[in-house]
């Protein structure tokens, strides 16, 4: 989430960082999504002071929108919606539309030959190869992964971690050397991870932290034996009654499992795992699927729960409310066997306007409760989100409870995020967890952006686990250090916390949007309370990475260099012998081109188009240290890209045969035609006017002929999509006049391909469900539509595929077509009708992007959450 040396036009961007999606597979009242990080811009204090400045200023330029209004701040909340629009609009998804197109999936044939990890490696956020002033290397973070959402330890050495979607993976030897214990469930989407006293381990599916490209999951599994274990879709406890649900929290109450969910609180029995789940409370029943209110556009949002807190007498506390505020938010209890709204006492808010996301945590002797705060009225605070964090001194969820911390006493305690306008908790309705230590009930890890600690009960705090180093005086961009005179830090964006032991050791592990970290319970720490003894977990056995992109080109004439955008994580390379991948662009990671021929061209967005490019990999050279000017990428954006016209993952693409033509979308159709030789945004030509309201949602281009499809409005609330047509040269732009008969459904259009020999040939990928599970206008049927005369009429080619959300499609060697859904990578034969599982040994996660390498023989698949694979084509020659 780091934003860089950015020119002023740039502002807006500041606070966008880990945006993706809260995907309820409904979309509807969006809220602000991940902030972003500035780092510094040049080496020297000057320049780390110049850019902290600008940082400052801009961030509250943009809180406020660039006119003084909040036009800055709505435009986040609509980007946040992004992820959920396409697999929703124009509707609502009825539960189990995943489980239903999973099993259809298990019962296709698969085509011979198997998947290649390709980024089965370290990643190294700090690789001094690619520093400069427009990456994040030196900031500490050292090698990462992808978000982890759940964390489970025992103290046997064994730590179980959850990736937001890339399923459950085990250590045995205190977190590293991970294998994967989930892949034969229908989802990957990890909200919690609990061991119960009898040493089973619990999986609730479906994350809940609202914010980064979170998927609905299948319900909640329990692994017997764990240690040695693997899930099994016959580990699932109950029934259907959770699918398509995520769930921020699961506690053990009693004898009975409890689960806080987007659809309300439920409860499960723990000794028979068989049987429906109970809906124990929802505020409002009408909204649930089924109810007289199922399809109002808000109704995701509408009974969301965030934590079940118990007291030693048994009493039970819920912490209910959506984050962006709702009337129905506030603490719940039964009262003569109803539920009802309480006040709680002491300090912490109990009003509807303050009670967003909650996480509340006990003591193990019950001696005291503890709990975080986010506010709903907050969020139109610049400074922080954080209500407040709480103690209950009695050990009772219903207080008396007392403040010990704000964000300003967070600032205070050693924080990385000190200036007005990006302060601890700016992203609390994302990032929280709370882990009390089981032998000290004062001595509390508390997870926002940061991690802090506090051994008093709260009456001073730490920063072991600061944002990052930059801005500290021990910081250094000296390429051959590896974090500059400090110490390694924590990946930023806290979601998960886990105590355990190992030999008699005991530590703690966090998961966070770089994947898990690990100290001593009681570690070391510098005089500015940053620890000095943490690890990272992430030896790329667990590759949980989350790509939006992928692009291959040759290099070195040794192979292939293969780069691709990420959640939060900027962007990698991995090139011919490499044994640890770089960083070579900081920030989340959109869209990705790499030129075929030259793999060190690169050209990376970062967010809304925003665009630099590359000719030499970024390897750092060194020149920049007394140079800025020299820095080893360029920005080349777009208008739109200023104008805040394009989708918050924007699309781009060069002519298959034509390399040095680009289209890109926003609002505009913009096209160049020099190639990664690229100098400026200024090169860019205005071909054509998508609409207003209306941005580009897909692009295609090969021989001339470029395809777009666009959006907008982009949710259920009046949701339109079309399609623009035109020639590279910027002549016959026109609009599509799409059928309104169903033959092309009225849902997201998600990509395109041309077929390389006929440019009037294309085919598209169509995203959301299909009627049967959409409730809305026109949903349609199918996924995959094929032109022959340039998108004057279309024809359903979805034939058997599953009813599944499509992503991305691609022509492939001998006229073949590879399908990447949210469950899988698809294959059609050349001249047959039906489709096939593509190989074997891809994990179940979604694919976002498909592209080919050179010479057109391997697919390489972009998921979001297992990350980037490749598949041999010549395997399709041998027999079954």
């Amino acid at each position: 989430m780091s934003i860089g040396r950015l020119p002023t036009r740039q502002a807006r961007l500041l606070l966008v960082g880990a945006l993706s999606v809260f995907a309820l597979t409904a979309a509807g009242t969006p809220g602000l999504a991940g902030p972003p990080s500035p780092r510094p811009g040049t080496a020297g204090d000057l320049a780390r002071t110049a850019h902290h400045t600008f940082a400052k200023s801009a961030t509250n330029r943009t809180l406020a929108g660039e006119d003084g209004d909040e036009e800055g701040a709505s435009e986040i909340m609509e980007a946040a919606e992004q992820y959920a629009e396409a697999r929703s609009a124009p509707g609502t998804i009825a539960p189990g539309a995943y489980s239903a197109a999973w099993a259809q999936l298990r019962s296709l044939p698969h085509t011979s030959g198997g998947w290649k990890d390709e980024t089965a490696l370290p990643y190294n956020s700090d690789d001094p190869r690619y520093r400069d002033i427009d990456s994040n290397s030196s900031g500490g973070s050292g090698l990462v992964t992808g978000r982890v959402t759940g964390l489970a330890a025992d103290d046997n050495g064994n730590v179980y971690a959850g990736a937001a979607n890339g399923g459950v993976f085990r250590s045995s030897s205190g977190g590293g050397h991970w294998r994967n214990i989930s892949d034969g469930l229908p989802t990957s989407s990890t909200g919690d991870l609990r061991l119960d006293a009898r040493g089973r381990l619990w999986y609730a599916t479906g994350e809940g932290n609202t914010g980064g490209t979170a998927f609905v999951g299948s319900g909640v599994y329990v692994l017997r034996n764990p240690q040695h274990g693997t899930f099994a879709a016959h580990d699932r406890v109950g029934g259907t009654e959770l699918e398509s649900t995520v769930i921020r929290k699961l506690r053990f109450v009693g004898d009975r499992a409890w689960v806080a969910t987007n659809r309300g609180v439920w409860s499960h029995s723990t000794r028979t795992l068989s049987g429906a789940w109970t809906l124990e409370f929802a505020p409002n029943p009408t909204y649930l699927p089924g109810g007289s209110q199922a399809n109002d556009p808000n109704a995701p949002y509408k009974n969301f729960a965030n934590d079940i807190a118990v007291g030693r007498d048994g009493r039970i506390v819920l912490a209910i409310g959506w984050r962006s505020g709702d009337a129905y938010n506030g603490f719940y209890t039964k009262v003569g066997g109803s539920w009802q709204r309480i006040t709680l006492a002491g300090d912490i808010s109990s009003a509807p306007q303050d009670v967003g996301t909650v996480t509340m945590a006990p003591a193990a002797d019950g001696s005291k409760y503890y709990a975080i705060e986010q506010s709903p009225a907050m969020l139109a605070n610049p400074d922080s989100a954080l209500k407040g964090v709480y103690v209950s001194d009695s050990g009772s969820p219903f207080g008396p409870w007392r403040l010990i911390a704000d964000y300003h006493k967070l600032a205070a305690s050693g924080s990385a995020l000190t200036d007005p306008g990006y302060m601890p908790g700016i992203q609390a309705w994302y990032n929280q967890f709370l882990q009390v230590d089981p032998a000290d009930p004062n001595h509390v890890y508390l997870g926002l952006e940061e991690v802090f600690e506090t051994t008093n009960a709260g009456t001073s705090w730490t920063t072991p686990g600061p944002y990052w180093n930059f801005y500290f005086p021990c910081w250094s961009i000296d390429p051959s250090k590896q974090t500059g005179d400090c110490h390694q830090t924590t990946h930023a964006d806290q979601h998960s916390v886990a105590i355990g032991s190992d030999h008699g050791k005991r530590f703690v592990v966090v998961g966070d949007d770089g994947g898990t970290f690990r100290r001593p319970v009681r570690g070391q720490a510098d005089a500015s309370g940053h620890a000095t003894d943490w690890k990272s977990l992430n030896d790329g056995t667990m590759d949980t990475l989350q790509y939006y992109s992928v692009g291959v080109g040759l290099d070195r004439g040794l192979g292939t260099a293969i780069s691709g955008g990420l959640q939060d994580n900027g962007e990698s390379i991995k090139r011919p012998g490499d044994r640890v991948m770089g960083s070579n662009f900081g920030g989340d990671g959109g869209d990705t081109i790499v030129n075929p021929v030259k793999g060190c061209d690169i050209a990376a967005e970062y967010v809304y188009l925003e665009m630099r490019v590359t000719n030499n990999c970024a390897v750092n050279d060194g020149s920049w240290l007394a140079d800025p000017s020299k820095a080893t990428t360029r920005e080349i954006a777009p208008p739109d890209a200023d104008a805040g016209l394009a989708r918050f993952i924007a699309p781009f693409t060069y002519d298959t045969r034509d390399p040095k033509t680009w289209v890109a979308g926003g609002q505009h159709v913009w096209i160049q035609h020099h190639g990664w030789q690229i100098q400026s945004g200024d090169e860019w030509q205005n071909a054509f006017d998508l609409g207003a309201g209306h941005v580009a949602t897909g692009v295609a281009a090969s021989g001339g002929m470029a395809y777009v499809g666009w959006c907008g409005p982009c949710n259920n609330q009046g949701f339109t999509r079309g399609i623009a047509v035109g020639h590279t040269d910027g002549t016959g732009w026109h609009q599509l006049t799409l059928p309104v008969d169903g033959t092309l459904p009225n849902r997201y259009v998600s990509g395109f391909d041309v077929d390389p020999t006929n440019p009037n040939h294309v085919i598209v990928a169509i995203n959301g469900f299909s009627r049967k599970w959409t409730e809305g206008p026109g949903a349609g049927v199918g996924h995959v539509f094929e032109s022959r005369d340039a998108g004057a009429h279309w024809t359903d080619i979805s034939a058997n595929l599953p009813d599944v959300p499509a992503n991305t499609v691609k022509y492939v060697w001998g006229g073949g077509l590879v399908l990447g859904t949210d469950l899988g990578v698809l294959y059609r034969a050349p001249g047959q009708r039906n489709w096939a599982v593509l190989g074997r040994g891809l994990p179940t996660t979604a694919t976002l992007q498909v592209k080919t390498g050179p010479f057109g023989l391997r697919v390489y698949a972009a998921t979001h959450g297992r990350g980037i694979w490749s598949y041999d084509l010549l395997q399709l020659l041998k027999h079954h």
